[in-house]
C-alpha cells in the first residue's frame, strides 16, 4: 500500500500578518468600497522548514492567507529580497498563498484614486518582515520529525463553469464534477505527537465577495482553527491546489458565519483524513492468514524507513502566448473605461502584459520538490484540477501535491478543449491554448526522472 514518507529536521512557526482596518482591499470588480473597515479573522504566515540533517541547507515553505501578487514585476523583487534576506536560492523557498479575496493585494501599484493606498507598501514590508522572523524561528526549533501523506476527500468544492446562453459565467455547475481530493501531511514527533498538519485542498476562497468590506482568510481560518482545537494546537498549513475550476457551491456573499461554516467543513474532513492513517512511522502490511470459521487475511501495523530525501529544482517551461494587444494599447483602453467592473479587467490584464513583455513565449517557472518519497509542484499559474488529477494517476504509488500561485501570479490554464469557450478562465489568461497540457508533461517528465534515479539509487545500493 502506498506510504509515501520523509523522516528529518522539521521545524515550523507563525506570524500574524493581519494588516491595519482602512487598507485597500478591493479585490471585486463590483465592489462599492476601497478600504477594509474592520477584521473577520487576523490573517497568518507559517513557515514550514525541512532539512536532511543539522547541517544541511533548508527547503523553505511560507503558507500566507493572501491572495494573489498584483504585479509579477514587483513580486520577483519582493521575492529576491526575502531569499536574500534568508540566504537561500530561488529552488529552495516556496512563498504560497491561499488564494482569499479578502485580503490586500500584495505588491501592486497604487492608483491615487484608491482609498488606503498609503498603508500597501508599508504592509508588504511587514510580510516580508514577517516571513523572515518565521523562518528563523522554525529553523531554530526545528526537531526530529516524521511527515507522511494522507489521502482523504471534501465535498466543499464544485466546478464553477457555467454554461449560460453562448458563454460560460463563473458559478456553481450541478451539472459537472469535481475533484474532491484532499491530501493530508501529519508530521509527528518521535513520540507520536503531531508537530504540524497540512492540507493540500483545490478550492477558491470566494466565499466573501463584493458585498464584504472585512479583512478574512476566508474558510481558511476556520479550517485552521477546527484542525488546531483537535490537535493539541498543532499549526496547520493550508496548500492550495488546482482549483481553477473550482469554488464552493454556494460563495459571493457578504457574511462571514458562511465562510466559518465551510471553514469547519474542510477542517472536519481534515481530521477525518488524520484519524484514518496508520500510527506514525507504520504501514499496513499483509502478514498471512489465521484459520478459523472463514481463512482470515491478517493485517499488522509493522513499522517501516523513511525516505531522508531532499530535492528540489526550478524548471522554466517556455509557454505561447496569446495575441494579446500591447501595453500602450491597453493603458489606452483603461483610460478610456468608465464602466468600474470593465475598468478592473482591463488594469489586470495591463499589468500581466507589462510583466510578459512582448514576446511569443514566456517561461513559467514549474518548482518541484521531492519530499522522501513524496512530490510537491507548483507554479505562479491557477492552472484547472485537471492538472493534479493527471499526476497523481501517472505515479499512483506516491503522493503528489500540486500548489497553484506560488512565487508569483500570472493567469489560469485552462484545458485546451476549453479554448473555444467564451469563458472568464479563457480570456483573462494570456497563455495560449495547450499551455496547461505542456505544463503536466513537463511536471510528469521531471517526476518519472527523479522517481526513476531514485529506483536506481535502490537498486544499486
Amino acid at each position: 500500500m502506498k506510504h509515501s514518507s520523509f523522516a528529518g529536521l522539521i521545524g515550523v512557526a507563525r506570524e500574524d500578518i493581519t494588516p491595519p482596518v482602512g487598507i485597500f482591499c478591493r479585490n471585486w470588480g463590483a465592489a462599492k468600497h476601497d478600504a477594509a473597515t474592520g477584521i473577520h479573522r487576523p490573517l497568518a504566515l507559517t513557515a514550514l522548514t525541512l532539512q536532511e540533517n543539522g547541517q544541511s541547507k533548508p527547503l523553505v515553505l511560507i503558507d500566507t492567507d493572501l491572495g494573489w501578487f498584483a504585479d509579477l514585476r514587483f513580486a520577483r523583487r519582493f521575492l529576491g529580497h526575502l531569499r536574500d534576506s534568508l540566504g537561500l536560492s530561488p529552488e529552495r523557498l516556496i512563498f504560497g498563498m491561499s488564494h482569499t479575496h479578502s485580503a490586500p493585494p500584495l505588491l501592486v501599484e497604487a492608483e491615487p484614486e484608491w482609498e488606503g493606498r498609503e498603508l500597501l507598501a508599508p504592509y508588504t514590508e511587514q510580510v516580508h518582515d514577517a516571513a523572515v522572523r518565521a523562518v528563523k524561528n522554525a529553523l531554530a526549533q526545528a526537531q526530529p520529525a516524521t511527515l507522511e501523506w494522507h489521502t482523504g476527500h471534501c465535498t466543499l468544492a464544485s466546478n464553477r463553469d457555467l454554461p449560460e446562453g453562448k458563454r460560460i459565467i463563473v458559478g456553481y455547475n450541478p451539472a459537472k464534477p469535481a475533484d474532491d481530493t484532499l491530501l493530508v501531511g501529519r508530521i509527528s514527533r518521535p513520540d507520536g505527537s503531531i508537530l504540524a498538519t497540512l492540507a493540500n485542498y483545490a478550492c477558491h476562497p470566494t466565499t466573501l465577495a463584493w458585498e464584504n468590506a472585512l479583512i478574512s482568510p476566508d474558510y481558511v481560518g476556520a479550517m485552521r482553527e477546527t484542525v488546531e482545537r483537535n490537535t493539541e494546537n498543532a499549526p496547520a498549513l493550508f496548500l492550495q491546489g488546482a482549483s481553477g475550476e473550482l469554488a464552493p457551491r454556494h460563495q459571493y456573499v457578504g457574511n462571514p458565519v458562511v465562510a466559518d461554516q465551510y471553514g469547519r467543513h474542510v477542517g472536519f474532513a481534515v481530521l477525518a483524513t488524520l484519524a484514518d492513517m496508520n500510527p506514525p512511522g507504520h504501514a499496513l502490511v499483509y502478514t498471512g492468514v489465521v484459520e478459523s470459521g472463514a481463512p482470515l487475511a491478517v493485517w499488522q501495523h509493522t513499522p517501516c524507513v523513511s525516505s531522508r530525501e531532499l530535492r528540489a529544482v526550478v524548471w522554466p517551461v517556455e509557454l505561447p502566448l496569446k495575441p494579446w494587444p500591447k501595453a500602450e494599447e491597453l493603458a489606452q483602453q483603461f483610460r478610456d473605461c468608465q464602466d468600474r467592473a470593465m475598468a478592473e479587467r482591463i488594469r489586470r490584464k495591463l499589468k500581466i502584459r507589462r510583466c510578459l513583455g512582448d514576446g511569443p513565449h514566456f517561461p513559467l517557472e514549474l518548482v518541484a520538490w521531492q519530499i522522501g518519497d513524496a512530490v510537491l509542484c507548483g507554479t505562479m499559474a491557477e492552472p484547472y484540477s485537471a492538472m493534479q488529477q493527471r499526476l497523481r494517476k501517472a505515479f499512483p504509488e506516491r503522493s503528489v501535491v500540486w500548489m497553484n500561485l506560488i512565487n508569483g501570479s500570472l493567469g489560469y490554464l485552462p484545458p485546451a478543449d476549453l479554448y473555444d469557450q467564451d469563458q472568464y478562465g479563457v480570456w483573462q489568461t494570456p497563455i495560449e491554448r495547450g499551455g496547461l497540457e505542456q505544463l503536466a508533461a513537463a511536471a510528469e517528465q521531471l517526476i518519472a526522472a527523479w522517481l526513476g534515479a531514485q529506483k536506481q539509487t535502490s537498486l544499486s545500493g
